[in-house]
């Protein structure tokens, strides 16, 4: 199977921003992103979510534009616009017909570039934003997600909710957010991506055009790395029918040289319908509706979780099967033809997610953000391709100790107990 060879061209302007751009000439669409190297896990305690408010503060006006133009503009030219905050990045992103290229980046910047932070919206935002938060919290799944991570990183940035809470959102005010801004929104700290049909050179110049007034200056973010805390958290939360349950080992870093073994074990683990978990705990035992695992992986930590919504009947039980899943990942070979099907999979999840020209900026997004240099679709199948039984059990006994699984279970727990000894793998 022959690959296309992507046609990727990076530059660095003057002051320190990276313009970086991927040509696809098959379609009649492209995606614009800027993206900050920055994210909700170099905020301090009293202003965590500052953020992730600064990405919805951006949309309520520029000094050329109002909130509605802006709405108006990107629809009259059938546009997509979207932003989102994360652990480690904010992004804000447009897809538009490539015609429309020089239009949408005149908008996307001027969002990121003059936003006027107006008091009375940023009285009127904190109430959309605990408006949020309240309804997060009336999600199980994402709530015992939540709990999860705020103990598996405790007292670490990283543990800390994207959105804030609802102390640090409501003492949001225009100087700290205007404060917050000026430190984040540095040109070395900016990556503008975009993908689709469109001239690298061209781009580079609108670029340029937009972003020159940007003065270099350095901002010292990067949180040191965070320690794992391994701990059983039980909260109770009567009204819920399930108990919800996350239960979760340290993995590794984003650019890990084992990352591609990783891949594979969570695939195998919990990582679609024939995966073991699912096979087991949904087919065979009929426990469970939902289940998976799911691979967080940061700059310099990482986090590999089950996810299951049971009955609190069976909550000991579903705990019990998944550790024993951990267990037979460390002591038995994964038999070849199952291994085959997960690098398949895996294979052919990446490939189709790069069909969009959404996909492909974001991707170059990430691989300038955390690697130093552009691996390609082949090198990247060369690297699943090439993870052995051995491998993923050598990191199967890395990863799955007894000390070091951290559980969350959320619901009504009356008389659930949960032991250390209970997760003895």
């Amino acid at each position: 199977m022959v690959q296309e060879v992507r046609n990727i061209r990076r530059q660095v302007l003057p002051h320190g921003l990276t313009v970086i751009t991927e040509q696809m000439q098959h379609i009649r669409s492209a995606s614009i992103g800027i993206w900050l190297q920055t994210g909700s896990r170099d905020e301090d305690a009293e202003s965590n979510g500052i953020s992730h408010f600064i990405e919805h503060m951006v949309f309520k006006g520029t000094k050329h534009r109002t909130a509605e133009e802006i709405a108006r503009q990107v629809d009259s030219i059938g546009g997509n616009m979207d932003a989102f905050t994360a652990k480690e990045c904010i992004c804000f992103n447009v897809k538009v017909l490539d015609e429309h290229v020089p239009i949408a980046l005149d908008i996307l910047s001027d969002l990121v570039l003059n936003p006027v932070f107006d008091a009375s919206d940023i009285t009127r935002e904190r109430g959309v934003i605990l408006e949020e938060i309240k309804m997060d919290e009336d999600n199980p799944d994402y709530l015992v997600h939540e709990i999860f991570t705020q103990n598996f990183w405790k007292d670490h940035p990283l543990g800390k909710p994207i959105l804030g809470t609802k102390e640090t959102v409501k003492r949001f005010e225009r100087n700290a957010v205007l404060d917050a801004y000026a430190h984040r929104f540095a040109p070395s700290n900016i990556i503008v991506s975009a993908a689709g049909n469109l001239d690298h050179d061209r781009f580079v110049e609108l670029v340029s055009q937009h972003f020159e007034q940007m003065k270099p200056m350095k901002n010292g973010f990067h949180s040191s790395a965070p320690k794992i805390v391994s701990r059983i958290i039980l909260r109770n939360k009567k009204a819920l029918e399930q108990v919800q349950l996350c239960i979760g080992v340290p993995s590794h870093p984003i650019a890990h040289e084992k990352r591609h073994a990783g891949y594979i074990l969570n695939t195998l683990l919990g990582g679609g319908m024939s995966s073991r978990l699912f096979q087991n705990i949904r087919e065979r035992q009929g426990l469970a509706y939902s289940i998976y695992s799911d691979l967080n992986p940061y700059r310099d930590t990482g986090c590999l979780a089950v996810y299951v919504g049971t009955s609190r009947e069976s909550a000991v039980k579903v705990v019990h099967s998944v550790v024993e899943e951990f267990r037979k990942l460390k002591v038995e070979p994964v038999p070849e033809e199952e291994l085959r099907r997960a690098k398949d999979q895996l294979k052919g999840s990446l490939m189709l997610s790069l069909e969009s020209s959404t996909a492909r900026m974001s991707n170059l997004a990430r691989q300038e953000m955390y690697f130093d240099r552009f691996y390609d679709l082949d090198e990247l199948i060369e690297k699943i391709e090439a993870v052995t039984v051995e491998d993923l059990q050598t990191l199967a006994n890395e990863f799955f100790q007894a000390e070091s699984v951290a559980v969350t279970a959320l619901g009504n727990l009356t008389g659930l107990r949960l032991s250390r000894g209970q997760l003895a793998c």
